[in-house]
């Protein structure tokens, strides 16, 4: 736990920083256009007219409250009571949905007409290009190759909602290479495009403003275990590869007595290029505009990462995170490729539930730990999103045919 005297819910500072973590590392071209969302997002935040339009959305379009439901036959196995926050029945079958709308809002305060995005999985691209058709944007969505081989569901669901989706052939071809492209794009078109950024990563103050309009999931899991068990959790458990889905669970808890556990996607084993376990592996270091741990050779390289799942394949980690588990709040363990598909399985044939892959990685760290947990113990996952879009892949690394 941080000795500090200032609460962990306070940071970051007006210049982005979580502790020695977060902060601007941005060509000079993009120092305007930040400086612009900082003052277009704290001037939306105080309006009560931009708070009841998001909220509107949030309920009328995404269907919030989504519930918090009580994992029975789960639960049995993981010899504790689980309780699922099931971001997967929002609108678009995952969390980030929460996010897009929020900052689509934010560009038309700021009378931009075009948006990009990256993704890796894709559920941040669908979210974007959903966002973008509601409101009547230009909408280019940055994906690897590989990307687009996974996840091909979710590349017709963007281009039939209008939106282009830009092929990534460079690098890896997977979701540190879309972020690269749309930095670059982002570089050249600032005038008028603004960049949804999906996860809590990048420049001051996208950390913040993601983590901020995903903290309504946790606002909501703090509601509803008052009202299912009388009390605050004991435990949350979520995934973490950017760490959207994490931060805005984990917020709403942060200064509270509960314990966090963060879990990041561990592969096919500790090697380098094996992983994309940021916190579990990674030295500090400079990511796309944010100090925070980076997956890096010793000449301060970005590392290739693997992942099964594509929205976790991903060599950096949100600076607030990296503050948290510096300041010994949140535990951040890892999981394996095969421990993710194993309970990916499970869930299903316990459950009736497909969860997406990355969120398999919290459901097999609960199982794996079931021997340390008691009967009593009330632990809340948070299901980011719905595995749909995976079923394909997942067929493919078993080697069934669909």
């Amino acid at each position: 736990m941080s000795t500090s005297s200032v609460p962990l819910s306070q940071v970051p500072d007006a210049a982005g920083r979580f502790g020695e973590f977060g902060r601007r590392f941005v060509p000079e071209t993009l120092m305007h256009a930040l400086e612009e969302l900082t003052e277009a997002y704290a001037s939306a935040k105080a309006d009560p007219e931009f708070n009841r339009q998001l909220d509107d959305l949030l309920m009328n379009y995404v269907g919030r409250p989504n519930p918090l439901y009580h994992a029975e036959r789960l639960s049995e196995q993981a010899g504790c009571n689980v309780y699922l926050k099931r971001e997967d029945l929002n609108h678009t079958g995952a969390h980030k949905i929460n996010n897009s709308l929020g900052q689509a809002l934010l560009c038309l305060r700021m009378g931009k007409k075009r948006v990009i995005a990256e993704t890796g999985a894709g559920q941040h691209g669908v979210a974007t290009a959903t966002a973008c058709a509601r409101f009547g944007l230009e909408c280019c969505v940055f994906m690897g190759e590989e990307d687009i081989r996974r996840q091909r569901l979710n590349v017709f669901k963007m281009k039939t909602m209008g939106a282009e989706v830009r092929p990534v052939t460079s690098g890896s071809r997977t979701l540190r290479d879309a972020t690269n492209e749309a930095m670059r794009d982002w570089m050249a078109t600032v005038e008028n495009t603004h960049y949804i950024l999906g996860s809590v990563v990048g420049p001051h103050p996208f950390p913040l403003i993601v983590r901020d309009f995903q903290s309504v999931i946790g606002k909501e899991a703090k509601k509803q275990c008052e009202a299912a068990f009388g009390k605050l959790p004991d435990e949350i458990v979520a995934c973490v590869g950017g760490g959207s889905n994490a931060a805005g669970m984990f917020y709403p808890f942060i200064d509270d007595d509960v314990k966090l556990t963060g879990i990041e996607p561990g592969g096919r084993g500790p090697n380098a290029g094996d992983h994309a376990a940021s916190l579990s592996h990674g030295e500090k270091g400079v990511l796309h505009g944010s100090y925070s741990y980076v997956l890096q050779d010793d000449d301060g390289q970005t590392l290739d990462v693997h992942s099964v799942s594509a929205g976790l394949d991903y060599p950096g980690v949100g600076p607030e995170h990296s503050y948290w588990k510096d300041a010994g709040r949140v535990q951040y363990l890892s999981v394996s490729d095969d421990a993710a598909l194993d309970a990916f399985r499970t869930m299903a044939t316990l459950e009736g539930i497909l969860p997406a892959l990355e969120s398999s990685h919290a459901i097999a760290h609960l199982l794996a730990t079931k021997d340390q947990r008691s009967g009593s113990e009330n632990v809340v996952i948070c299901l980011s999103g719905r595995g749909d879009k995976d079923v394909q892949e997942v067929a493919r690394v078993l080697g069934q045919e669909i």
